[in-house]
């Protein structure tokens, strides 16, 4: 049984990013629920400029890099390339793609380099099996993450008492449907979810809720402005995010806007949960880049003009959290202060 087999509509590998018939194609979640659309990429450059457009993000980025390097050596195929000129092209695919989001690059990186591994080993013969080879290594990366997704779901989903309210920001993608899972599993059905819009691309309206939906639970849309006050009126129990990054030193990087909330829960004793696992790579903030989008995302509410010409925008795509604001870092090895992440290094599976 897949590890995806129960999960919301959008969590189905197939629709998050697959490689068929000499294409990737990846559903647009800039567009869903509205409409179900996919954006079909025919190289791996395409690949790229999707992850860059934001057709796929949260965890889906991740899923479409594997197979953009799936891409890469269907694109080294026609274009009948040998051995060698295959490795480069798989090498240059494999820097590309990393670098299409810049917060996100090392853990990207660490995908991309795998894929690479496989292209230079000598476990194929002709471009069908270095094909098959990839494609074999992108289904096993995301079916290892969701089964580590997994463990963080049931452990989160442990935390939220039966009949409880929990709070959520932008779209965690796999954790929400992994929370769902298993608060059934628990016998907390009586669940309620309440999620802030995410605005400009509105991640929670759109796909938190939606798959919140999907599986069964009561869900509460609200604007980005409402936290504070609805935090205490409707008796959150919980709030939780994933992260972008967390680094060694307990700051949590996310979607803009997981700041306030962290602070106003702090403010209200509530607790806060982030679902994903320290950085190596950066162990304080001196390292990580914040990415500032295109403000006219700002500027426009799902395509269409909001503002007077002339109005400028600011667009940080990400904030900080600070560790004094986090209850606990859940990760597939269990639950972690953000003051001692260099115990989750130490501890075995």
């Amino acid at each position: 049984m897949r590890v995806d087999h129960d999960l919301a509509f959008i969590l189905q590998f197939e629709n998050v990013a697959w490689f068929e018939d000499g294409v990737v194609k990846i559903l647009d979640r800039r567009i869903y629920p509205m409409e179900i659309s996919y954006v079909t990429c025919n190289n791996y450059q395409e690949v790229v400029k999707a992850i860059q457009d934001m057709v796929t993000q949260s965890g889906g980025p991740y899923l479409a890099a594997s197979m953009g390097m799936v891409m890469a050596g269907h694109e080294a195929k026609v274009k009948n390339f040998n051995r060698q000129e295959t490795i480069a092209y798989i090498k240059q695919a494999a820097d590309d793609i990393a670098n299409a989001r810049p917060t996100t690059s090392s853990r990207m990186r660490n995908i991309v380099d795998a894929s690479y591994q496989r292209a230079v080993s000598d476990k194929w013969e002709n471009h069908d099996e270095l094909i098959a080879l990839l494609k074999e290594y992108a289904i096993e990366e995301v079916s290892g993450r969701y089964a580590r997704i997994e463990k963080m779901g049931e452990q989160l989903a442990s935390k939220v008492p039966k009949g409880g309210t929990v709070m959520t920001q932008c779209f965690a993608e796999t954790i929400v449907g992994m929370l769902c899972r298993h608060l059934k599993l628990q016998g907390k059905e009586d669940v309620k979810f309440i999620t802030p819009e995410t605005r400009p691309y509105l991640q929670g309206a759109r796909l938190t809720a939606s798959v919140i939906n999907d599986m069964g639970f009561d869900v509460h849309v609200i604007t980005d402005n409402m936290p504070g006050y609805i935090l205490k009126e409707k008796k959150v129990d919980l709030f939780t995010s994933a992260s972008d990054m967390i680094t060694l030193a307990g700051h949590v990087i996310n979607k803009i806007g997981t700041f306030q909330i962290a602070m106003l829960a702090h403010y209200y004793g509530i607790p806060y949960f982030v679902t994903g696992a320290p950085s190596t790579v950066h162990k304080n903030l001196d390292t990580v880049e914040i990415e500032e989008r295109n403000h006219d995302d700002v500027l426009n509410h799902l395509g269409t003009k909001a503002t007077m010409d002339g109005v400028k925008a600011y667009y940080p795509a990400f904030d900080i959290t600070p560790p004094q604001f986090c209850s606990g870092v859940i990760t597939e090895k269990g639950i972690f202060s953000p003051f001692d992440l260099k115990s989750y290094f130490e501890k075995d599976m």
